[in-house]
């Protein structure tokens, strides 16, 4: 019966840990958006976050003011990349993320987490 107890408690433990690593740490899809850092901020009442919005504009009108958009929310991790990205408010960008399957509250609101950027404009 002890070799049952210990048997069952060591595969609970590998299920619960592949089920957490799934979950919060393996990498769903990564791409590419581009479009216009319409917003980047740092918030949280005890976690705080940096959290952005990117406006994915499909149709823009003769004046270049975006007709049809889509925006595209994120969360960052890297402190590097944030000041770039506060930096880069305002401007057309392109940012390279990651889409985890859940996300950790201390991580950000979103499960997409921008790694890098290239300021187009």
């Amino acid at each position: 019966m002890k070799k049952f107890i210990i048997w069952t408690i060591v595969i609970l433990v590998v299920v619960f840990g592949a089920f957490t690593y799934w979950k919060f740490f393996y990498t769903y899809s990564e791409g590419y958006r581009a479009g216009l850092l319409q917003k980047f901020s740092y918030r949280g009442n005890v976690f705080k976050t940096y959290e952005g919005e990117l406006i994915l504009s499909s149709v823009e009108s003769n004046k270049n003011v975006t007709l049809a958009s889509e925006k595209f929310f994120f969360s960052v991790t890297d402190k590097r990349i944030a000041d770039q990205l506060i930096q880069a408010e305002g401007k057309i960008i392109t940012v390279h993320y990651v889409e985890k399957n859940g996300r950790l509250f201390w991580n950000g609101d979103t499960r997409y987490y921008v790694d890098s950027l290239k300021v187009d404009h």
